[in-house]
C-alpha cells in the first residue's frame, strides 16, 4: 500500500532522474532501486502514470536529444550516438528511423536545409535575437562529455 501513496512523487523523481541522466547507461534496475520499488512495479506504475514504459521514455528523450545535436552540432552521428547514451550506433540509426522517420544523416540534411531556407527568408535581426543561427549552449557539454567518456 505504502506504493500507492507514494508513486506519484516517486515516478516523477524517476523521470527527473532520466532526464538528467538520459546520456549514461540508466538501467532498470538502477531507477527502480533510486525510488525504492521493485523493477516489475516500477515499470508499471510508470506506464500507468505517464502512458508508456520507462524505456520508452528513455528512448524518446535520447532521440530527441540527438535530433537537436544534429541539427546544431558538427558531431558525427556516431559521436551524437554515443553522447545521448546509446551503446550502438545500429540500434541508434534503427531507432531514430523508427521514430522519427527517417535516417539520422537524413534528419541532418533537412535541419540545414530548414536553417538554409529560414535565412533566405528571415531578417538577420531576428535570427541573431532569437539564437536561431547559434549552436545550443549544451552542445558544447555533450561535445566535453563525449571527450571525457572515450577516455
Amino acid at each position: 500500500m505504502r506504493h500507492e501513496c507514494a508513486a506519484p512523487d516517486h515516478l516523477h523523481s524517476a523521470r527527473t532522474l532520466m532526464d538528467r541522466a538520459f546520456n549514461s547507461s540508466l538501467n532498470l534496475e538502477h531507477i527502480s532501486r533510486q525510488i525504492g520499488f521493485s523493477r516489475f512495479y516500477f515499470i508499471r506504475a510508470f506506464r500507468r502514470a505517464f502512458g508508456i514504459t520507462p524505456h520508452q521514455y528513455l528512448t524518446q528523450r535520447r532521440i530527441e536529444r540527438a535530433k537537436e545535436l544534429l541539427a546544431f552540432s558538427d558531431l558525427s552521428i556516431t559521436d551524437i550516438c554515443f553522447a545521448v547514451g546509446f551503446q550502438s550506433l545500429g540500434s541508434f540509426s534503427d531507432l531514430f528511423r523508427r521514430h522519427v522517420g527517417h535516417s539520422p544523416s537524413a534528419h541532418r540534411q533537412w535541419a540545414l536545409e530548414q536553417k538554409r531556407l529560414l535565412e533566405q527568408s528571415a531578417p538577420a535581426c531576428f535570427i541573431t535575437m532569437f539564437g536561431i543561427g547559434c549552436l545550443p549552449a549544451s552542445t558544447d557539454d555533450a561535445r566535453e562529455q563525449f571527450s571525457r567518456s572515450r577516455l
